[in-house]
């Protein structure tokens, strides 16, 4: 399923994964790939839960993909989407090797035939006439997602991006809490993970939803696997009971 929004066409693809493409053809991504959410497994692997699937994805018409940190780095992915001319956005602490130590096979982002550029909380920049705003993400010390104060994602391990394609403001805060760094960002589009586990959960990012007052919620990343379970109409009906309009891409998809 695609959603539009201020001219922009916008597709969940699972789990971190999101296309957006602006009325004049430029064509984003978001963290492509993993738990067989290109390669069209998921369904197989992990079951019928509310959550895009369909057969394997190979477009390879992306000008800009971003990488938030290494949980969301897959190389294939990047490859199944990314053109050939793509510019690939991928946060600074990104390391293949301590991917690749810890089970996953995956090559340097540098290793890729694509531009890459390296980038760190605060960073701006512009790319394919995308302008992009790195956000600070992390999960608190003292918040769920800290078991024994140790987070999940501490502070410098990945970032968000605001994404503006043709005027349009897209948020995808990464994996994070709620954190003050998002309280104050214009927003239009807002794509927050609902997860129950690892990031804000469906609560906490209504709260958001809340603060930043955007144009439309499009939640992603979650009911990818058992951990990120959420009540994603629940959610929904949060937002909208606030007067922000919501909307879910959970159905399946057609390559």
């Amino acid at each position: 399923m695609t959603i539009t929004h201020d001219g922009l066409t916008v597709s969940w693809l699972g789990y971190a994964t999101a296309r957006l493409e602006a009325p004049d053809g430029t064509v984003v991504y978001t963290d492509p790939g993993r738990y067989g959410t290109l390669e069209g497994t998921w369904a197989d692997q992990y079951g019928d839960a509310p959550h895009p699937s369909g057969p394997a994805y190979d477009a390879q018409d992306g000008d800009v993909v971003v990488v938030t940190h290494d949980h969301h780095y897959d190389s294939d992915g990047v490859e199944r989407v990314a053109s050939e001319d793509a510019t690939i956005v991928v946060y600074e602490d990104v390391s293949a090797e301590r991917i690749t130590d810890g089970g996953r096979d995956v090559v340097e982002p540098e290793s890729l035939p694509y531009d890459i550029e390296r980038v760190g909380y605060g960073d701006t920049l512009s790319v394919a006439g995308v302008d992009i705003d790195v956000i600070p993400a992390y999960n608190l010390p003292d918040g769920p997602n800290a078991p024994n104060g140790e987070p999940i994602h501490p502070e410098g391990l990945g970032c968000g991006f605001v994404l503006t394609l043709e005027g349009t403001r897209c948020f995808w805060t990464g994996d994070s809490d709620v954190i003050d760094e998002q309280q104050d960002l214009e927003v239009s589009l807002f794509m927050p993970s609902i997860a129950q586990n690892y990031t804000m959960d469906r609560h906490d990012a209504a709260d958001l939803a809340e603060t930043l007052e955007p144009d439309l919620v499009l939640p992603i990343h979650y009911n990818t696997f058992a951990e990120l379970e959420a009540d994603s109409t629940a959610f929904a009906g949060d937002v909208a009971s606030r007067g922000i309009p919501v909307v879910l891409d959970e159905g399946s998809l057609e390559h």
